[in-house]
């Protein structure tokens, strides 16, 4: 049930609750909320917003919270009287038609886990989020704690003069209250991202590093992926034989790590069956595809348009992958992978990290972005830094988030790798993309203690520690200033991407604690 303030909230609405997947489903076709694919899968167009809108969330200013959150760019303070009239505004909106609730919870370890009241006005969202959360079927908690409503209508608009919001849509969490309003957009990925943010404040409370990572499960061990869009985290967890434990975010705990989600938000443009079979398998009824375009009279989806966005997404409970861990749990992680789609062609396939090399890498979370995958991007590669890899979900300083992966990596004993998974040979638009599966095999090499006994090379411009050679890759891949034609343009392309690394960590360098040691560039 929700808070106090929740049941004030939904009082008066005409509610349909917790519908399983199939009658979601039927409401949505009912509806005209969407189609369904030949394959099975809920079809839906999110209309002006097919990605997440980062300026328009606010976490209230208020008391409980107004001396912890790390203000700023990321985090814009929101007024609690700004937060009550759009309050208001939703509640008068969700009262005049039917809307769609779920009892969820985030964090498949009890004894972290959150509960959650998810309220929305779209039946395919009411699914979507059903899909991706833990659902209420499951084991009852081991303990017990106020649960946060959320409160999602597409169609409810601020009126910024009125409301203090940058625009017409809103993303506003109040922590002291439990609530949290989503308005003005139908992109789905908003309510999963504003539950994340929500456990990126109460997790480290509790003593629980977040991650924004994939994760899957070996012998006696984990393994975490780390990276942003676009970069294969979801893609290279779901690759082997290792069962999956989850495709994006985790909490480390003393007992090992856990799925904060109960599903999967996989990108889906240029899928196929031959290069991602997991994922392709999983895209079946239940599964909500957003913004795939529809062939007119098969009704199969086009994977490869990117008529509506190129962020087309696929969402689906994490049981439609074989052998993944539906319990959400695994070990202490041995290695964790960071994945970086580096398009200016410098960094190598693979590199191991020292311990202060891995924060410094962590803090920067690096990768790149080229023409054509997102709008207003020139032809020339973009460098893209995300604080910890989760930069727009981080309510709390950075530099608590960084201490708190040190000491994981220290106590134990875990390796980190940097694994460039975009192109070598030159930059985007010269050199090749790195075939993928030359970097499965390289993570298959340091999962199996592959890359332990052979010789490795000190990268001259990152200090990166290099293997020499890797089972089933090809030697002269692994340096990448072999690679490249010139040389020359090959030093000039690496001194500037150290540049653009020196300038972001200048953002953090003066309040870097002198006790905590790292190499700088």
């Amino acid at each position: 049930m929700p808070t106090t303030q929740g049941l004030e909230v939904l009082s008066g609405l005409h509610t349909v609750h917790n519908l399983p997947a199939a009658a979601l489903v039927e409401e949505a076709i009912r509806r005209q909320e969407g189609f369904l694919a030949d394959n099975g899968a809920l079809v839906v167009y999110t209309g002006r917003f097919t990605g997440r809108s980062p300026q328009d969330k606010y976490i209230v200013y208020e008391p409980s919270v107004a001396s912890e959150i790390e203000w700023g760019a990321v985090n814009h303070p929101l007024s609690e009287d700004s937060f009550h009239r759009l309050l208001n505004r939703m509640i008068a909106h969700l009262r005049s038609q039917t809307v769609y609730s779920q009892n969820l919870w985030a964090g498949a370890d009890a004894h972290y886990t959150l509960p959650l009241f998810v309220v929305t006005t779209h039946a395919w969202q009411s699914l979507f989020i059903r899909q991706l959360l833990l659902r209420s079927e499951q084991p009852p908690l081991m303990r017990r704690e106020d649960p946060f409503t959320v409160l999602c209508a597409p169609d409810c608009f601020a009126v910024p003069e009125e409301d203090g919001t940058r625009s017409e849509t809103f993303i506003a969490i109040h922590f002291g209250q439990r609530l949290v309003l989503i308005g003005g957009t139908a992109y789905a990925g908003e309510i999963k991202k504003a539950v994340f943010t929500i456990m990126n404040y109460l997790l480290p409370q509790k003593g629980v590093f977040p991650m924004h990572c994939a994760a899957n499960a070996g012998k006696g061990d984990s393994a975490l992926f780390f990276g942003l869009s676009g970069t294969g985290k979801t893609t290279l967890s779901a690759l082997g034989d290792r069962p999956l434990i989850g495709d994006d975010e985790h909490g480390w705990s003393d007992d090992g790590v856990f799925n904060i989600e109960g599903g999967c938000y996989a990108k889906c443009i240029h899928l196929s069956r031959d290069s991602e079979p997991h994922i392709w398998d999983a895209i079946r009824f239940g599964t909500v595809l957003e913004n795939v375009e529809l062939e007119k009279d098969t009704r199969r989806p086009d994977f490869d348009s990117d008529r509506y966005t190129e962020n087309t997404r696929a969402a689906y409970p994490i049981e439609f992958i074989p052998q993944a861990v539906v319990s959400g749990k695994g070990d202490h992680p041995k290695n964790l992978f960071f994945l970086t789609a580096d398009a200016f062609g410098v960094l190598p396939p693979i590199s191991r990290l020292s311990l202060g090399q891995a924060c410094y890498h962590f803090l920067n979370g690096y990768t790149a972005k080229v023409a054509g995958t997102e709008r207003g991007l020139g032809r020339e590669p973009q460098a893209v830094f995300s604080t910890c890899f989760a930069e727009p979900f981080l309510p709390l300083s950075p530099l608590r988030y960084l201490a708190m992966f040190r000491e994981k990596l220290a106590r134990h004993a875990a390796t980190v790798w940097l694994v460039n998974t975009g192109w070598i040979g030159g930059p985007y638009g010269v050199g090749r993309r790195i075939p993928l599966e030359c970097t499965q095999a390289l993570i298959e090499a340091a999962l199996s203690g592959a890359l332990e006994s052979v010789e490795y090379q000190t990268e001259p411009f990152f200090g990166l520690s290099v293997p020499l050679q890797a089972p089933k890759v090809p030697a002269g891949l692994l340096l990448p200033q072999h690679n490249w034609p010139s040389r020359e343009n090959y030093e000039e392309m690496a001194r500037a991407l150290v540049q653009r690394f020196r300038e972001n960590f200048s953002r953090y360098a003066a309040a870097f604690p002198h006790d905590f040691p790292i190499e700088a560039l």
